[in-house]
């Protein structure tokens, strides 16, 4: 008698067999058929079209299920390179988006060419932007404001739209610290704004990239949930993911710090080092990070994420890094004034670095990868010097918070100062 699991057995497409006799012979000439197969399959197949994969991305890629982005009414605070491309994708998304900048021939220019000549020159802009140069209009009667001025000059810009404030939220695109001060852009919002409902938003987000279309993710990070959403809903897209946290101390710290790394890596890559010892820059970097992170109140944990190793990489990784060019400057002998300078931007890195070396000194945190650079930096010390230093200082727990360590920043900056000393010349 013939029972339904005997049918659908029969079914079954004939499996090859294994048995104690034959060894794996059996099973192995089965493999090796259907590999034959797959590859015979491969040779006829059509060539691989890549404009279909913003097509097929588009369709596959679900967005966060929240209200209409078209309902959301936006203001992008500074017009460098990320704050034009996150305006434009909120004007891709369907949002009422405006980007303010304060000059008004640069407005009259965006108007006319719709493109960014200083900042994006290659890339034209969303014909549903706006621009605007006169603040009150720009920020009045607007869901969200997104700040994306450097850090010199954020706290002059909160001040600056005060008095047009009426229950609209703030969300910070800038990475960096206040000099002098050691504030994070979410102190200052709580300083200048301390009614607004905020957040901040970090990750690895080169704008050229973005502007690109190429895949790419970040993190918004608030304690209100609501706000979080109508983040998502703006500038979530097929190749823009935006995940959400609500450490924002640790999201804000890690958009900071690693441009310190960056800077390190560029000075790196100018010497040729070897891909062993930018890996090993790169995981002792993410330590200090942590450290830092958790000594200030941060979940260590969030620095395993987007804005913490996520943006420790691309921004180490990238010649489109500004601090990444700063540090190669540097690097081949370049004075700090003369690389910002050439530039033309503001590297948040190099301001950064003084102001952690002071703050972790003072807390007794160990960060010897900063205290390097800011001896090289500040201090004209030879960076081979300090960098051999480094290898020969000691030993510690490869993991942080697993194993406990013992070294002091006293013992370091000794050594450093010793280093310096010892070597000066060497490389320059």
């Amino acid at each position: 008698m013939t029972t339904d699991n005997d049918k659908a057995r029969d079914a079954q497409p004939d499996e090859p067999e294994y048995n104690q006799e034959s060894g794996s012979s059996s099973l192995l000439s089965g493999l090796i058929d259907k590999a034959t197969k797959v590859s015979k399959e491969r040779l006829v197949r059509k060539k691989f079209d890549p404009s279909s994969v913003e097509q097929d991305v588009a369709k596959s890629m679900d967005k966060p299920a929240v209200s209409a982005p078209s309902k959301l009414r936006l203001v992008f605070l500074g017009g460098g390179s990320f704050g034009t491309a996150m305006a434009n994708l909120a004007a891709k998304n369907g949002c009422d988006s405006t980007l303010w900048v304060r000059n008004r021939r640069t407005v009259k220019s965006l108007n006319k060419y719709r493109i960014n000549k200083k900042y994006l020159p290659n890339y034209a802009l969303d014909e549903r932007l706006k621009f605007s140069f006169d603040l009150k209009e720009a920020v009045s009667d607007k869901d969200i404001i997104f700040v994306a001025v450097p850090s010199s000059a954020f706290r002059e810009t909160l001040e600056a739209i005060r008095p047009f404030i009426t229950g609209q939220s703030v969300v910070s695109l800038t990475k960096g610290m206040e000099k002098d001060t050691f504030a994070m852009m979410s102190d200052i919002i709580k300083d200048e704004l301390p009614e607004v409902n905020f957040g901040v938003m970090s990750g690895p987000n080169l704008a050229v990239e973005i502007m690109d279309n190429m895949p790419s993710a970040t993190v918004i990070a608030s304690e209100s949930e609501p706000l979080r959403h109508a983040v998502q809903a703006a500038l979530h897209s097929a190749f823009f993911r935006v995940f959400a946290s609500d450490d924002v101390r640790g999201v804000e710290l890690g958009g900071a710090l690693k441009n310190i790394y960056a800077i390190a890596m560029g000075m790196a890559a100018a010497y040729d080092v070897g891909e062993n010892t930018k890996a090993m820059l790169l995981t002792r970097a993410l330590a200090e990070m942590s450290r830092f992170g958790a000594a200030e109140g941060a979940n260590p944990l969030t620095f395993l994420g987007l804005s913490g190793v996520g943006d420790l990489y691309a921004t180490c990784s990238s010649e489109l890094s500004r601090n990444y060019r700063v540090g190669n400057m540097l690097g081949r002998g370049m004075s700090i004034e003369a690389a910002v300078k050439k530039l033309g931007q503001t590297a948040e890195g190099v301001n950064t670095i003084e102001q952690v070396h002071e703050k972790a000194t003072s807390a007794g945190i160990y960060m010897p990868i900063t205290h390097a650079l800011y001896a090289v930096i500040y201090e004209d010390k030879a960076a081979l010097g300090v960098a051999l230093n480094l290898m020969e200082a000691g030993f510690r727990s490869d993991v942080e918070f697993v194993m406990p360590h013992e070294r002091s920043n006293e013992s370091l900056n000794a050594e450093i100062q010793a280093a310096g000393s010892d070597s000066k010349g060497h490389d320059k």
